[in-house]
Parts: structure tokens; sequence; C-alpha cells
């Protein structure tokens, strides 16, 4: 496009090139290899302290949850309870709780935090508050109502919002028109967060577990049988948090499990909540889901997500063999799922909810 106050750029001198040549040779260099179970093992713990130094974890601080019901409405089938739990000290999480009807006093139920991604409104969309209009049209876009669907399996579901989004928005971000409620401020947490030796991934990962200590002392909850599953954003979340907290009895990863060669070093525009400083030498995302092994995972894949990269389902296939990798050597190879599905970014559910019903309620 022409116009009288710029020039023409004849030629670019860019930097991909030569970023993706560095990622080429440095990347993975705490990837699986590992031949033994016991090999594995000593992996695993190696990479799991490096991890919580890099994302920051290791600088997180426990405090007391607190939990304050906020409210408690009946709903078609359940209830949806509105929780608050500090998970830092002066750092609070809102979080809807869906319990489904016709519990007796002394029952305990499995459970599963449903984490959001982006253009969610946080909480509302796995929520499938569909009252709100803005969140009616991403619940149809993105088939964004887990949460409620798992409600209606007979599952205890926790709706939380991340850092950044719902009623969790920094400063900027605090207004009412649909763009402002439907967006986050994460890029902007995940500036500070860098430059002070955390990371927002960090962060979130943190805000789990302290939601999975608070759901392990509910009396109406089974310890033994919690679960997480998410779409996009919520798969990173579930990803990360299956890794790193091993009372995550089975998890559930929509349209988040790629190559980041591909998908975040060539495909850059994507959020900032992405990036984490020193994270790609040392690991791939199928390293990631490898931690989770033996734990039950079902990863699921729309076949045209533009999220795949330049080489499609090839990208994404070689980050499962990562991780089949490690559920070989624990000869429970049985227990990874990859689904995919013909279909772009959206959560699909086709083969989640059974894996569910199996791996938490038994049936």
């Amino acid at each position: 496009m022409s116009n009288n106050r710029t020039i023409p750029t004849t030629h670019y001198y860019t930097s991909e090139e030569q970023l993706t040549r560095l990622f080429e040779a440095t990347a993975r260099s705490r990837g699986l290899r590992a031949s033994t179970l016991d090999e594995y093992k000593a992996w695993k713990r190696e990479t799991v302290a490096e991890l919580y130094e890099i994302t920051g974890l290791n600088q997180m601080e426990r405090c007391e949850l607190e939990p304050r019901m906020l409210s408690s409405e009946q709903m078609n089938g359940y209830v949806r309870e509105k929780w608050l739990i500090q998970t830092e000290l002066s750092i609070w999480m809102p979080f809807y709780v869906l319990i489904p009807d016709g519990m007796k006093p002394g029952d305990k139920l499995p459970s599963i935090i449903t984490p959001h991604g982006h253009s969610s409104g946080g909480k509302y969309s796995p929520a499938a508050r569909t009252d709100i209009p803005a969140i009616a049209d991403a619940v149809h876009d993105y088939n964004y109502g887990y949460g409620e669907a798992f409600v209606r399996q007979g599952m205890i579901v926790f709706c939380p919002d991340a850092r950044g989004f719902g009623e969790r928005r920094e400063a900027m971000l605090q207004r009412e028109d649909e763009y402002a409620f439907l967006n986050s401020t994460c890029v902007a947490l995940n500036h500070v967060a860098i430059s002070l030796g955390r990371s927002l991934t960090g962060m979130w990962t943190w805000d789990l577990m302290r939601l999975v200590d608070y759901i392990s002392g509910r009396a109406d909850c089974d310890a033994e049988k919690i679960g997480c599953g998410g779409l996009s954003g919520g798969g990173l979340q579930t990803l990360w948090l299956a890794a790193m907290d091993e009372r995550i009895g089975c998890a559930i990863v929509s349209g988040y499990f790629y190559g980041y060669k591909d998908s975040l070093l060539k495909q850059s525009q994507h959020c900032g909540c992405n990036y984490v400083p020193r994270l790609w030498h040392a690991v791939d995302m199928g390293d990631i889901g490898a931690l989770i092994a033996p734990r039950p995972l079902l990863i699921e894949t729309g076949t045209q997500d533009p999220l795949n990269g330049e080489r499609g389902m090839a990208n994404v296939t070689e980050q499962v063999d990562f991780t089949r990798h490690a559920y070989r050597l624990w000869e429970y190879e049985e227990r990874l799922y990859h689904h995919s599905f013909e279909g772009g970014h959206r959560w699909d559910g086709l083969a989640a909810y059974p894996f569910a019903a199996r791996f938490l309620s038994g049936q």
C-alpha cells in the first residue's frame, strides 16, 4: 500500500532465520532420552527441578487459602457456587464450583479443574455462562462449555479465573466493553513476571496447585480422583499442572500440543503468555508431556488448527512421540491417547468425555 508519508522498504534484514538456527543448535538440551525406567525417573527428578527454577515456581510462597463462598445458585441439574481462595499472600483467585444435583451427605465425587484459554472471559466460558451474550458466542465458536459438560457427567467441576482474565484483569482492561471483557492482561503480567525472574506460566501453575490443595480438603471431593482439562491456554495450564503436580490423576490437553519451533518461534505473533525465558533450551512440549507418565493423558488436536504450524499434524505427532516414549518405558502406552478431529482451534470432546469418565469415574 502506497501513501505520501513513508517510502518503500525494498529489503528487510530480519532475525528469524538466525534464531531458528540457534534453536536447532541449542534447544531441548534436557529432552527425554532415557532407555530404562530408572533413567526416566532420574531424568524426571532433574527436569522438574530445573523447570521449577525456569518458571519461577521455586519463588512462590504458600499462605493460608482462606476460602470464602461468595454465592450459590441452583441451575438446571447442578448448583453453581462462586468461591475465592488466596494463592499467594494478597493474591486472590475467584472460581466457580459446579456440583451435580443429588449428592447425599458423605458422598465424595471425582473432580476436574477446567482452565480456560483466550477469548473466554475467564471462567465464564467453561462454566457455560451463556446468559451473557458475548460468552454465548465464545461457547458456540470454540465449544467452550466443557466445564458444564463435565458436571453433567457427575463430577464436581472447578472453573477458575487465570491471572489476567475475567475478574483478575489488570487496570488496563478493567472495562466492560466486549473486547476488554473477553480478553486478558496476560502479556502485561508476563512482561513484569519475567523481569522479576518469574513467569506467567509459573504463576498460573502455582495458582492451580493451590486450587488442588483446596479441592483435596473438601469433604465432597475424592482427593484421589482429581483431573484437569482445558482448551488452548487452558491446555497450557493443564499440561503444566499435570507435569508438576502428581495429584492430577488424568489430564486432557486440547489445542495446545505442538513443537515450539514451528508453532511459537516461527509464529511469534502468538500471545506473550506462551513464552518463558530459557524454556526452549531445556525442553520441547513433548518432554513436558512425558513428565505426566504413567498417569492417563489425552491430547486433542484439530487437524486444521493454525497453531499446529506450517507442517501441520507432523509438528504435533513428533511431540506426541516424545511423550509416548515415556509411557513405553512405564509399559503403560495405552494410557496415552491422541485424538485428532477434522476442524480448527476448538474443544472437540468426542474422546475427552469418555476418557474422563473412565479414568476419574471408573465408568
